[in-house]
């Protein structure tokens, strides 16, 4: 959805609302999101007024404090039943999302399940918020217990969007809060299935689901006095200014999983083919490059340097483009016009710092790709760790091979940028990737793997990649508050 192309067309599309207080509306204007692949428009998001969130912050205060006082177990079976009716729909949700975002079809159809799965995680430790008793005095008893915030507010990312409105949900709800989401307005039709669905089996208000743009809509929510609890993920600037704009208002609590310059480090006992597949695995071109975990960054040792970046430019040139709804498909376009420059801008970037332009930085030949956002998957070898290129987040199919000397080299230069959310380490020493890993100034690291996440380990970055953890029993506390209580036993 680019906000400029709001109310473009008025018939022949199907409308997706907004849920407000358990009701799916309309709002007081239309926008249009369109497909990737081919820029013809899928349909119309209802897009939600300042008095939009108003009215959902509202009835989230009506909602709260009763669904607060339910059994826990009782929280946990409505979001397993929420779970279950997603599932249900799920090969619609699946159509939509890859039409809505390019993502290829493969690698989506993991997405609603794992969200699912981590709603049933949730659902399965929140007897584990618990308070704590402490040791007591001769009159006086000392304990502590958790509460919820209140009304909550997740922002959510286009790269995966019905999971990361899935996932957000999940801990606020199993902690007794209501929640706000405002789904991403590059790709925001999944949005109003989720809606449907929580209006079939949530109390009205419980949810509320607000799409339209950041700096309109998320605006509103961010700034908004009665909403004390953010979690925002996306990009630093993005996170910076929502920290801003809150602390404008009141001090709320806000936690931010931002963006990441990851690099996987090549020790030189790695088998080369082997240090490319995982180099071209990691950087996730079946989402285009486009996200946060991606290894963009691959810093190999200068014995095997030529041989892993040959085997990597290869494997890359090889890879089949298309239509994202064909299982065939290895990577689809980029997500929308707008972000399509940036990517586009990064490869003249890189091409004007000096960088070595190996494979793909074009737009594929073909009448399949004249129109839509296409990029062919690109690598650049002769990068330097102070060009721009090994140094910002691109958040597209763009993968830098740098070269080391030496551990201490490959470690500094690894922590040499802004970002601190993941890394990856290859090599047949443990011991040796073990210290590397202790080195490395970030949140997530892979020994011998990249990009996988695994329920209950804490998901988040240092340095400007955010502050809090996710998918992890910390996540869950986080949406609640300690209060201690001292208890005089003694008469008064």
């Amino acid at each position: 959805m680019e906000t400029t192309r709001m109310n473009a067309f008025g018939s022949g599309l199907k409308d997706y609302r907004m849920l407000i207080d358990g009701e799916l509306c309309a709002g007081h204007e239309w926008a249009v999101s369109d497909n990737p692949a081919d820029e013809s428009p899928l349909g119309r998001i209802a897009v939600a007024g300042t008095d939009d969130v108003e009215r959902a912050v509202s009835a989230a205060e009506r909602a709260q404090p009763i669904w607060a006082t339910r059994d826990v177990h009782e929280r946990a079976a409505a979001l397993r039943e929420l779970g279950a009716r997603l599932l249900a729909r799920g090969d619609e949700i699946l159509q939509l999302e890859v039409r809505d975002t390019g993502n290829t079809i493969g690698k989506m159809r993991g997405d609603l399940a794992g969200a699912v799965h981590l709603l049933d995680y949730y659902a399965g430790i929140a007897c584990e918020i618990k308070g704590e008793t402490l040791p007591f005095t001769r009159d006086r008893l000392h304990l502590s217990m958790r509460e919820p915030c209140g009304v909550v507010a997740r922002i959510v990312p286009f790269n995966h969007p019905i999971y990361f409105e899935v996932a957000a949900l999940v801990g606020p709800l199993m902690a007794g809060n209501a929640a706000l989401i405002k789904p991403p307005e590059q790709s925001p039709l999944s949005s109003a299935i989720l809606g449907e669905v929580c209006a079939e089996v949530l109390p009205a208000g419980l949810v509320n689901i607000l799409p339209g743009p950041g700096q309109t809509t998320g605006d509103a929510i961010v700034r908004h006095p009665r909403v004390r609890r953010i979690a925002f993920t996306g990009s630093v600037p993005t996170g910076m200014m929502i920290q801003r704009r809150a602390a404008e208002v009141c001090v709320k609590h806000v936690t931010l999983e931002l963006g990441g310059k990851n690099p996987m480090i090549v020790f030189p006992d790695v088998d080369p083919e082997v240090a490319a597949n995982a180099a071209i695995a990691g950087m996730n071109f079946a989402w285009q490059g486009q996200s946060c975990g991606s290894t963009s960054r691959v810093l190999v040792h200068e014995s095997i340097h030529d041989e892993v970046a040959e085997r990597i430019v290869a494997g890359v040139k090889a890879m089949h483009l298309g239509d994202p709804l064909d299982a065939r498909s290895q990577m689809g376009p980029i997500n929308s016009a707008r972000h399509y420059q940036r990517v586009m801008d990064y490869v003249a970037i890189a091409k004007d710092g000096g960088a070595h332009c190996a494979a793909g930085g074009k737009r594929p030949a073909g009448s399949a790709f004249e129109r839509g956002y296409w990029i062919e998957p690109t690598v650049f070898t002769g990068v330097a760790a102070d060009m721009r290129i090994a140094r910002e987040e691109v958040f597209g199919p763009i993968l830098s091979i740098l070269k080391w000397r030496d551990v201490e080299e490959a470690i500094a230069i690894a922590n040499s940028t802004e970002y601190g959310l993941a890394g990856a380490l290859w090599s047949n020493d443990l011991g040796a990737a073990m210290k590397a890993a202790m080195k490395l100034d970030c949140g997530y690291v892979w020994i011998n793997g990249a990009g996988g996440h695994f329920t209950g380990m804490p998901f988040g970055g240092t340095k400007n990649s955010g502050v809090g953890r996710e998918e992890c029993m910390d996540e869950l506390l986080s949406y609640t508050r300690q209060k201690s209580l001292h208890v005089t036993l003694s008469g008064v």
